[in-house]
């Protein structure tokens, strides 16, 4: 049924955006598609009750979004409460945080009730006053309302509820206080007050849950879990069970399983951020279990944060065949919350990895997710506009775009580009080629970043789009940023995906020794950053030359958020390249190395400042997403922070020089780290098999072309699917171009598929990776393979 509903939309799509409706609806050809990915999902999150009140009552809002949505071939929609904080821990603005009182009465628990104790802009009442009824039921009937709106889409609609707490810790400030509760009664109140909910809203066709220490419930406390799960089970009807995957362990999936419902469990594609379009290769050593607990953690967290570690930030261990639950993948809002960001190549690469080793599908945390958390909501719009002429009527249409070509491309990541040009022609005109180049090669720049230089994996604390400054001189300001490498400094931030990216400080180090390595450089990823802003600058002025009108609100808005997108891949691309000149000069006190550094870290300051200026025009001094600096403000908050790690880097080089070193390879170091690079030009050749045979060897075979015949040696990496494990290599043995190696049987003998990639060295002391990346870095640059299931 849903495919004619798609066949309709189309064809009502091609009329409205046609130049002409006869021509666009004569087809030539039969088109037939079918979706790439079981699950494509848009959530919304209700995080302020300043800013969220507005469009979460509008009911002409909700229309127009779910018809976008179902449109675009989402086939799922999550509207979720309880993520205002990550942990209910100096609480404020919490209106529908534990959602349930604030929705429904529940028999057999008169007391239970919500007492407001400030405005929502957080002015403190004279006398606590209860939330009325008739503000819950207005709250419960707009839920029943957007489920059956999303439900008459033919939309599978999803109720996400991320706090289960009904007491905050430390929080002497918080806007509310629920009553009624103890802790003999929480687990039936939730339970009761869940049956309520399913029973009065039938359209509820699922359940995302947060159930790790952060929902306020500690981790290991199965009874209270089993307990809500019977209000699940009682249902009536099959309630799909979504399970964010952070610290999820077999146990938590038994009791799921139980309930006889279907169960996914929500994993992170690539840490609280985007990344580009693969699943990171290994994760960070930061997320390997430790034995270095605080005793709180371990009451807490005891799973997320000790054995189960390694769920946090991605797909953990969860992806082994015959699994009686299927993995979903949630992208976060971390690297880019705000401005618009659309690379249809990037859209096609995680539509490809979506279903990666089975998995169902992507669930997309819409653009400004998290926009005012915290208490931090700011009135006079969500788009944060200082230029009002640039609102739009509703928030989501500044992104109709951005959910176009995503909800396409997750459908079939090789949807005809006439899907979103013919919107963008009837917006633009001649210029709609020029803005889909300019915005997608922008796009490319903070998923870069984030796969290769991350300073934290959590949307807590990076918030790429608008970063507090990570200093490169030791000393010169506290690091912004709790979970990253000791010395917390910019030359140390590990990559996303370390088995593919190098540090500043790691890579500096082989340069120097003369020693190649294989994986990306920070000098190369911002070579690549660079060539996206040239692209971008260049496409940009072609859109203004040729687009229908520049002075539209449409055309500003992309323009403006593609200029400051292009002003933070130049600070990033010359702050790589500083970050490597004065690690050389911290290792051998080369005084042209130092001048250098310098040299490139005034150009990235003075990019910063000239975006920044220029965004103090478009965007409000506050664009508010917590309730701390580093979460609000403005690109010009962030500016003194440059400039304070810049007059340090200036004091340290003109000051007593580092202790000196031998001089050999310097000269060749500074090159590296001051011009473009290029890898060997020699290509492989390589078939991965379908399947392999569990207890017998995966032999393995590549192929250079043309034969290379300073190649010294060829290495077949490999791993389970399994971000718990490490990476194994073997020298691969051959002559002549071709090469062959073998994964051992005692490895293959696993309940998880394998996956595998080539590093190439020759003697010329260059090193490279098969398959590596593309030119649109939009690739997975590792192969996967299933076991042969008997």
């Amino acid at each position: 049924m849903r495919g004619y509903v798609y066949g309709l939309l189309e064809l009502a799509d091609r009329v409205r955006y046609g130049s002409s409706p006869v021509e666009t609806l004569r087809l030539t050809d039969v088109v037939e598609e079918k979706p790439a990915n079981d699950v494509r999902c848009v959530s919304r999150y209700f995080c302020s009750e300043l800013e969220d009140k507005s469009w979460y009552y509008d009911k002409a809002f909700w229309t127009g979004y779910l018809d976008s949505i179902a449109a675009n071939r989402f086939n799922r929609f999550t509207m979720a409460y309880g993520l205002e904080y990550d942990f209910p821990r100096g609480v404020t603005d919490d209106y529908l945080h534990l959602p349930y009182p604030y929705l429904v009465d529940v028999p057999g628990y008169p007391d239970v009730r919500v007492m407001q104790l400030a405005a929502p802009d957080g002015t403190r009442l004279p006398t606590p006053l209860p939330v009325s009824k008739a503000e819950r039921d207005r709250n419960f009937q707009m839920l029943r309302f957007i489920a059956a709106e999303t439900g008459a889409r033919g939309l599978h609609f999803q109720l996400g509820i991320w706090t289960h707490a009904y007491q905050w810790t430390d929080s002497p400030n918080a806007y509310h206080q629920i009553e009624g509760l103890t802790p003999q009664t929480h687990a039936g109140y939730c339970r009761d007050a869940l049956a309520v909910i399913l029973k009065e809203c039938p359209e509820i066709q699922g359940l995302t849950l947060r159930v790790h220490g952060e929902s306020g419930i500690p981790e290991g406390s199965y009874p209270f879990w089993k307990t809500l799960f019977e209000a699940i089970s009682g249902a009536g009807r099959e309630i799909e069970i979504d399970m964010h995957a952070k610290g999820v362990n077999q146990t938590m999936i038994d009791i799921a399983v139980a309930t006889g419902m279907p169960v996914k469990l929500g994993a992170k594609y690539s840490a609280e951020h985007q990344s580009l379009g693969y699943h990171q290769a290994d994760i960070r050593a930061l997320e390997i279990p430790h034995a270095n607990l605080t005793k709180t953690e371990s009451a807490l967290f005891s799973l997320s944060s000790g054995s189960r570690l390694f769920t946090r930030y991605g797909y953990g261990d969860f992806l082994h065949q015959g699994a009686r639950y299927r993995l979903l993948f949630r992208s976060w809002p971390g690297t880019q919350r705000h401005l618009l960001s659309v690379d249809p190549e990037m859209a096609a690469a995680y539509a490809r990895s979506a279903s990666f080793c089975g998995a169902a599908g992507l669930d997309l945390m819409e653009p400004l997710t998290f926009k005012s958390r915290e208490g931090s909501g700011v009135a006079g719009g969500r788009c944060a506009y200082a230029d009002a002429s640039l609102d739009p009527k509703a928030d989501w249409q500044k992104y109709e775009y951005y959910y176009r070509v995503w909800g396409r491309k997750l459908y079939d990541p090789d949807a005809d580009a006439e899907a979103w040009r013919r919107y963008l022609r009837s917006g633009f005109g001649g210029g709609a080629i020029a803005i889909e180049s300019s915005l997608a090669s922008a796009s490319r720049i903070l998923p870069l970043l984030t796969s290769a230089h991350l300073d934290s994996a959590s949307n807590h604390d990076l918030w790429y789009e608008m970063p507090t400054n990570m200093p490169i001189v030791q000393g010169s300001e506290p690091s912004p940023y709790g979970d990253t490498p000791t010395p917390k400094v910019f030359g140390t931030v590990s990559p996303l995906d370390p088995q593919m990216f190098s540090t500043v400080v790691e890579y500096t180090g082989a340069l120097l020794a003369d020693q190649p390595s294989v994986k990306y450089p920070p000098v190369e990823v911002a070579q690549w950053v660079e060539d996206c802003t040239t692209a971008s600058r260049a496409a940009l002025d072609e859109a203004r030359r040729t687009s229908r009108s520049r002075t539209s609100p449409e055309f500003r808005r992309i323009e403006e958020d593609v200029l400051i997108q292009i002003g933070l891949g130049t600070f990033f691309a010359h702050k790589l390249r500083s970050a490597v000149l004065f690690e050389i000069w911290q290792q051998t006190g080369d005084a042209e190395a130092g001048t250098l550094a310098m040299a490139q870290y005034q150009t990235a300051r003075d990019a910063w400042a000239a975006m920044a200026a220029r965004a103090a025009r478009v965007y409000r001094s506050n664009v508010s997403y917590g309730g701390v600096p580093k979460r609000r403000g403005h690109w010009s908050d962030r500016l003194a922070g440059i400039d304070t790690d810049l007059a340090a880097m200036r004091a340290k080089v003109q000051g007593s020089p580092a202790s000196a070193r031998a001089r050999q390879n310097i000269a060749k170091a500074m090159r590296a780290a001051t011009h473009r690079s290029s890898r060997p030009s020699a290509q492989g050749a390589h078939t991965p098999p379908d399947l392999f045979q569990a207890g017998q060897p995966l032999s393995l075979s590549l192929g250079i072309a043309p034969p290379t015949a300073g190649l010294s040696s060829v290495s077949l990496c490999y791993r389970h699917v399994n971000q718990a494990e490490r990476w194994k290599s073997v020298a691969m043995s051959g002559q002549d171009g071709h090469f062959s190696g073998a994964i051992p049987a005692e490895y293959t003998d696993s309940e998880y598929p394998l996956q595998y990639y080539f590093e190439l060295k020759d003697e010329e002391g260059s090193a490279w990776l098969y398959p590596g990346f593309n030119e649109t870095l939009s690739n997975q640059p590792y192969f996967a393979v299933y076991k042969r299931m008997s």
